[in-house]
This record gives structure tokens, sequence and C-alpha cells, in this order.
């Protein structure tokens, strides 16, 4: 077969590989760099929650574990680390249902209805969401006092739905404008209520919105801390971030139960966005391109 590329072609094509390929690695290496500094401290939780206390202890420090099991057993036995993981999973679980069942009604309204005002409903919300803990931690700690749920699983609820629902009403929000309204128009002459083409129709097809919605409330409940400590004073009502905090030693720090407990606190999340993060990715990215 007849060669038509001449030499001067070829050495053109070679020049542009390069190009693309010295591109590559100018991107590729400063994105490895992040994401090697920010695994870093999660790889060395990891890495000393596997060592013994001598190797925790030694000078100089050492890297490679000896895969010892005995602060993860410390953690359990020790410190009720199991009990602080099932307090956190009732709340977090409680918070997510409960957002994501106001959250999706919400979030169809501000979508579908016509409204006045809705516009500064989503702005309203938007401010909720940018208020610190800090200045709204007095006016909640009294409330709650005053209606006898401290130290209570709904006592420590009520705030993490209401902190966590202007997220979930945006992101809600946004899946919905995205579907397009024939579906609904389509069930509802077919005999649907309105609501019975929420449930039928919207709601399948917006799954992955609400799946991610799901996931960053859950995440946010099981990782909060603040009003966790304010309001859970008493051990057996502590949630797993406050009961980890408060691990305490005989003499020292107990850092390799606290490296223990917080990779069993941590792992399981990791996984589930790792797993789920396509479905993540479409929900947040849901009504960014139009046409």
């Amino acid at each position: 077969m007849a060669n038509y590329y001449s030499d001067s072609d070829n050495q053109a094509y070679g020049r542009t590989m390069q190009k693309k390929f010295l591109a590559r690695i100018v991107f590729f290496l400063p994105t490895l760099c992040v994401v090697l500094a920010s695994l870093l401290p999660f790889l060395w939780l990891v890495d000393t929650s596997l060592k013994t206390q001598l190797q925790v202890t030694a000078i100089p420090p050492q890297i490679l574990p000896a895969l010892s099991l005995e602060f993860y057993r410390a953690a359990i036995t020790r410190y009720n680390l199991l009990l602080y993981v099932g307090n956190s999973l009732i709340v977090a679980g409680a918070t997510t249902l409960i957002s994501l069942s106001i959250a999706v009604l919400a979030g169809y309204a501000l979508a579908r209805l016509r409204m006045p005002g809705k516009n500064l409903i989503m702005a309203g919300l938007l401010l909720v969401s940018m208020f610190p803990q800090i200045s709204i931690a007095g006016p909640v700690w009294t409330l709650l006092q005053q209606l006898g749920w401290l130290n209570t699983y709904h006592g420590l609820v009520l705030p993490y739905v209401t902190l966590t629902l202007p997220l979930g009403v945006w992101i809600l929000a946004s899946f919905f404008k995205d579907l397009p309204v024939e579906l609904e128009d389509a069930a509802r002459v077919d005999g649907c209520s309105r609501m019975q083409a929420l449930v039928r129709v919207i709601l399948p097809l917006a799954a992955p919105g609400v799946f991610t919605a799901a996931i960053l409330v859950f995440i946010y409940a099981w990782n909060e801390f603040f009003f966790a400590l304010l309001i859970m004073t008493r051990q057996d009502c502590q949630t797993l971030p406050v009961g980890i905090a408060l691990f305490q030693g005989r003499y020292t720090m107990p850092w390799g139960e606290i490296a223990a407990a917080s990779t069993m606190a941590t792992v399981p999340l990791v996984a589930l966005v790792f797993f789920c993060q396509k479905k993540i990715i479409r929900g947040l990215s849901a009504g960014a391109v139009k046409g």
C-alpha cells in the first residue's frame, strides 16, 4: 500500500502528540499532588489505627504498621464506640428522612407552582443556611431546655433539620425544574392528582437528585459536632464525633483509639461517596445546562 504521508507530515503529527502528552502531564501532576495532599491525613489516620502502642510512641515515627487491631478492640470495648455509632445512625437517619420529606414537597412547589415571592423564599432559605452556628446556639439551647428536649434524639434532630433543609430544597428545586412539565400533564390527563403525579412520575425520574440530597444531609448530620456537643451532655446520648473527641486516657491521650474510631466513622462515608459519585455529580449539576 502506498504511503500517502510525507516525512514532514509524520514529524508534525509526532510534535502534536508530544504536545498533547506534555499538556496531560502538566495537568495531571498538580492534580495528583492535590489529591495526595488531601488523602495524606486520612492515610496517616488509618496507618496509626493499625499500629501497636509502641509504634505510636516510637521516635523516630514508624511508617509501616504492624496491622494490629488492638486499638479497634479498645475503642469498642473500653470507650463504648458502638453506642456512639448507634446514636449517630439514629440522629442522622431521622434527620435525613424528615429533611428529605419536607424538601421534596417544598422543592416541587418552588419548581412547579406559581406563587408570589418565590425568589424571596429561595433567598430566605439561602440566608438561613449562612447563619454561623454560634450565633443561634443560645436561642436553640434555651428553646430546647424549655421544651425538655435536651439529651434527646428529637432535640438534636430538630436543629439538624433546620440547618439541612435549605440545602435539600435548593438541590431538589433545581432538579425538578430540569424535568419536562409535559410528563406531569400527561399523568394528570390520565386521572392522577398532583400528589400522585409527583409520587408516581416525578420522584422516580428525580431519584439522582433525591439521592444526592439524602447523601449530603446524612453526611452533615453524621459529622456535625457543635450542636451535638451543646445539646447531648449525657454520655449515653452522645453522637460519634462528640464521643471520639471526649476519649480520655489514664496518663496520655489515647491517639491510637482515636485514630481507630475516626477510621471507623470515616471509611463508610468515603466508600458511600466513592461508589455513588456519578449520582451525586448528576444531582449537583442538575439545571446547570439548558438547551
